[in-house]
């Protein structure tokens, strides 16, 4: 009875500080109405959409640290960055899908905030819904373009990145391969990293560190994210209520949200986020029909493919993940195909009978290569012939992505870690076998935050 009611006045206590603490920061929020005067909006879904945009705002940044991290010219009052974040009704999920700033877009009638004059639909970058009507235009683009409703507005700029990441302590940053970029100043070699505020921007901000441009920028900064969120969710940080004091005064000292985005919003988030983890976070960028789309008097854009983005902004309605299924029961005979991360056609298998049955090895090759996957079409007896009871792949870790495809495709197997083997999965089939189930790689391209962390 002592320690539950010790325990209780514990949990009131932190709840009622916690509390206290992030009702002193709403006033600290500057506010906007990107929902003013709208009609005629997207049905609402489950759970919530915030449409998270990054501005430029380096003229609060000082003369030294413009020097240092490649910021000079003119503030440009534009946005560099657009996500949707999703977060599931049951908040155990969070979806964050890329809008390139390029995408072809096509505005509601409206009125330019700079020249006053009245527009009615016509075709720009999305990134110039800012600056013609600022978040307004830009929610009402936006909503017009996904047709889903969004919830609330939340904009950032550099000043507020850098001092996020700065009271965190740095976030950890793997790179495979060096990344260097003259424009921004970032030079890192391969490996691990402990980025501070400045040199995160540095990361998120280049365009020309490996030859993919704007694309391969949204996929830093959705690795960044997966990173900050594995970082906020270790930390303590949402589990102290002094820390959470200071990550949320870093944020939202230089923020600006709708006028609904208040105290019970930053709690409601904070309490989901508690229950994180890198898994719980998932990252993709809406699907790109056409790149270098010539518009006379906008330029190159990027136009989104018109199917697959549709499914895709209906899952975030319909509250669904976005990440591949893992596999479940039952052969394939019959069944719908399960989304793996990587296509058959680009995993290479090895087949090893490990049971009594002759020919099973044969037929599980000829399954596979049926189903896509390149298979050397030369099966082979296992060692130990009869002794597998369960159906065994046989991987290296640099190829997990692969492994997990395949065992998607062969329901019941289990994994084995072998550290050197190479791309070649290996496959001892046991008296488990039930068959091969139907493939097919996922359409969205979607990275979730345990498949981006440092190992």
């Amino acid at each position: 009875m002592r320690a539950v009611t010790t325990l209780s006045v514990v949990v009131l206590a932190a709840a009622g500080i916690g509390h206290a603490v992030v009702t002193s920061l709403d006033s600290d929020i500057a506010r906007v109405d990107p929902f003013k005067d709208m009609k005629n909006r997207p049905r609402a879904g489950h759970g919530m959409n915030v449409l998270l945009v990054g501005t430029d705002g380096r003229e609060k940044i000082s003369e030294a640290e413009r020097r240092r991290y490649r910021l000079g010219g003119a503030p440009c009052h534009c946005t560099d960055t657009m996500m949707i974040v999703h977060i599931s009704e049951d908040r155990e999920r969070a979806s964050v899908v890329s809008l390139p700033r390029d995408s072809y877009a096509q505005t509601p009638p409206h009125t330019d905030r700079t020249t006053g004059r009245r527009h009615g639909g016509h075709v720009i970058k999305l990134n110039a819904a800012y600056a013609e009507g600022g978040p307004n235009l830009t929610v009402r683009t936006v909503e017009h373009m996904t047709h889903v409703k969004i919830d609330h507005y939340l904009e950032i700029d550099f000043t507020s990145f850098m001092k996020t990441v700065d009271v965190l302590g740095g976030v950890e940053i793997c790179t495979a391969k060096p990344l260097k970029d003259s424009y921004t100043g970032l030079n890192l070699a391969a490996g691990t990293h402990e980025l501070s505020g400045g040199e995160a921007l540095q990361y998120v901000r280049s365009r020309h560190a490996d030859g993919s441009s704007d694309l391969g920028r949204m996929q830093r900064q959705q690795r960044f994210m997966a990173a900050l969120i594995a970082q906020s969710t270790s930390s303590g940080v949402l589990l102290n209520p002094m820390k959470f004091r200071d990550i949320t005064r870093a944020v939202l000292g230089s923020v600006r949200a709708d006028k609904e985005f208040g105290t019970g919003e930053l709690l409601d988030l904070g309490r989901a986020m508690r229950n994180f983890s890198p898994a719980s976070s998932e990252f993709t960028t809406v699907p790109i029909g056409r790149m270098g789309y010539a518009v006379k008097g906008v330029g190159s854009t990027l136009k989104w493919d018109a199917a697959k983005a549709g499914r895709l902004f209906r899952a975030l309605r319909e509250d669904e993940p976005l990440a591949v299924r893992k596999s479940g029961r039952g052969s394939g005979k019959g069944s719908a195909p399960v989304r793996v991360e990587v296509a058959p056609q680009q995993i290479r298998v090895q087949v090893e009978n490990g049971t009594r049955t002759v020919g099973l090895g044969r037929k599980v090759d000829r399954a596979l290569a049926a189903t896509g996957f390149r298979t050397t079409r030369v099966p082979v007896n296992a060692r130990e012939r009869g002794a597998a009871v369960r159906t065994v792949i046989a991987y290296d870790p640099r190829w997990d992505r692969s492994a997990r495809s395949l065992a998607a495709a062969l329901p019941g197997s289990s994994l084995r870690v072998v550290r050197g083997q190479g791309a070649l999965m290996k496959v001892t089939v046991g008296a488990d076998y039930r068959g091969v189930r139907k493939v097919r790689v996922g359409e969205f391209g979607v990275t979730t935050g345990d498949q981006v962390g440092c190992r």
